[in-house]
């Protein structure tokens, strides 16, 4: 009888060792015991852990241009409203430093690198490294060139731009009416960095449906510049556009007038309004047709005053969104939200990809398109 008394008060005892050892350091309310099976539910998705509350480390090639600390500020709100944690770094257009700042997420464990590159051939090793490290990558506007580590690209219809900014020049210039009468108006081009992979796409969509018409004269290229590598303008540098457009004014156009400034970006339209003013053009009087890309709130009061006939709007809000959604689906084990699959090769793979269609705005839309969609304010535009 002894015995059983004894047996029975060990075995009260364990029971009440395991009930305080279970209850340390938390609290025995139902409510939170719910809430735990809940949160563990959510947390383990088709055996997958949920994205939420892990890191993504978003790199951005620079602060210089309004377009891409927009871009930034569109993704780090929206990851973290998500309750991701966010590491955000610029590149300044530095390749060594932009390498530098992923290899420095890497180590910190990001769950995710989202990653618009400065140069989109150089991060080759480190992307390996973040491959090797189980780290997905994004790429983010511009594909990332030679490697099988990106998972998605997320962009803009970029041969869709080139497309766009060529066929307003048709319109606004009546080129096929010139064709057919024998007209010609000059043209010179001012195309993007060599190596974002994005500018050959862009001058591709350009020429799509302007050689043609520089074929057979309709329009007239003095400098003789017309292929990419003629074009193109390493890091999208304002100042080499400037330069280049007062070498071009200078050198062919010093008894006939320049009519059409064919840009693929805003900040080549700035170099070029200034080459142009310091060459004695005058708006409304010789101003030649100006295009451009992203939309900048200078490009937008610039085409209000009439320095700058059009730019391309591409709302990085929305792209910012579609990045989220695929970092999300990557980090649930989920497949994300794809619209091509076969343009982007990289030259290793071809990268699926989520493509956002760009618009084109001038005068007459850009209250529309812009003000009325809350992109920039009246009050911003009129400062």
């Amino acid at each position: 009888m002894r015995n059983k008394i004894l047996s029975l008060i060990l075995s009260v005892a364990m029971v009440t060792t395991m009930l305080v050892g279970c209850g340390e350091g938390s609290t025995t309310d139902k409510s939170t015991v719910s809430d735990s099976a809940q949160t563990a539910d959510s947390a383990n998705v088709n055996g997958k852990k949920s994205a939420k509350g892990k890191t993504v480390g978003l790199a951005m090639p620079t602060q210089s241009s309004e377009r891409w600390i927009s871009d930034c500020a569109n993704m780090k709100e929206q990851f973290e409203k998500q309750g991701y944690k966010v590491i955000a770094q610029f590149a300044e257009d530095d390749v060594q430093n932009q390498v530098s700042q992923v290899e420095n997420m890497i180590a910190q464990n990001v769950d995710c690198l989202v990653i618009a590159a400065v140069d989109s051939s150089a991060l080759v090793n480190v992307e390996k490294q973040a491959k090797d490290a189980g780290i997905p990558i994004i790429a983010y506007d511009r594909l990332l060139m030679d490697t099988d580590a990106v998972s998605y690209y997320a962009t803009f219809d970029n041969k869709g731009v080139g497309v766009a900014i060529g066929k307003y020049i048709e319109e606004k210039k009546d080129l096929k009416v010139a064709q057919k009468e024998g007209k010609s108006y000059t043209i010179e081009f001012f195309m993007g960095s060599p190596d974002d992979n994005n500018a050959l796409f862009l001058y591709n969509g350009i020429m799509e449906v302007l050689e043609g018409y520089l074929k057979d004269g309709t329009l007239v290229c003095k400098s003789g510049r017309t292929s990419f590598d003629d074009t193109c303008i390493l890091r999208w540098s304002q100042d080499t556009a400037q330069a280049n457009c007062e070498n071009y004014l200078t050198g062919f156009y010093a008894k006939e007038k320049l009519d059409i400034v064919c840009s693929a970006f805003d900040g080549f339209s700035y170099g070029c309004k200034s080459a142009l003013e310091g060459a004695g053009y005058s708006v409304g009087k010789d101003w030649p047709l100006i295009t451009g890309q992203d939309a900048d709130l200078m490009a937008v009061k610039n085409i209000i005053s009439g320095y700058q006939t059009m730019s391309i709007y591409k709302d990085t809000r929305l792209l910012a969104e579609k990045c989220v959604k695929m970092v999300q689906a990557v980090l649930e084990g989920k497949e994300p939200e794809i619209n091509d699959t076969n343009q982007y090769n990289n030259g290793v793979k071809t990268v699926p990809s989520y493509l956002c269609t760009p618009v084109p705005v001038d005068k007459d839309n850009y209250k529309k398109v812009i003000v009325d969609s809350g992109y920039y304010t009246e009050e911003q535009l009129s400062k």
